[in-house]
């Protein structure tokens, strides 16, 4: 199996737990003389086989990812690297975004108000979260081309 087939079925398998999980709390208690749409005891049942086949998924996902090379590092070094590029790029956006005034009043209707100054070099930083979503799409790339191309680790 592909690592990326294996993260298909870990999200499949998060789902199905959600779904599980409502469906038990949902039918957990009933009024006394009715009977409940589904069994809780059952479902409770069915979660915890599914719970544990994702943990044996996460467990080799997690192996797989640690052991796959890709430029320099690991798979687990580029899913980092991904995860900081994402959190920069959101940063870097929000600062130009805020201090290009966007979302706010930018004129002055009378002399006496006070005029608003950027704090920031707006330009610059959206150069660089530009600079960053590059960044950002050849990581991901990496990452999806690796993932079709890995075997799972057992």
């Amino acid at each position: 199996m592909k690592l990326a087939e294996a993260l298909a079925l870990r999200a499949d398998a998060a789902r199905r737990v959600e779904q599980l999980r409502a469906r038990v709390t949902a039918t957990a208690r009933y009024q006394e003389g009715e009977t409940p749409a589904e069994d809780a005891a059952a479902l409770l049942a069915e979660a915890r086989a599914v719970l544990g086949e994702l943990e044996t998924l996460i467990r080799r996902i997690n192996r797989t990812n640690a052991a796959v090379r890709v430029e320099g590092g690991t798979l687990t070094d580029a899913l980092a690297r991904r995860d900081v590029l994402r959190l920069r790029h959101t940063i870097v956006t929000a600062a130009a975004a805020a201090a290009a005034g966007d979302g706010q009043r930018g004129y002055r209707q009378l002399r006496s108000e006070l005029k608003m100054v950027a704090a920031l070099p707006v330009a610059e930083l959206r150069r660089e979260a530009d600079d960053l979503a590059r960044q950002l799409r050849e990581v991901d790339t990496l990452i999806q081309r690796t993932n079709w191309e890995a075997d799972l680790l057992d």
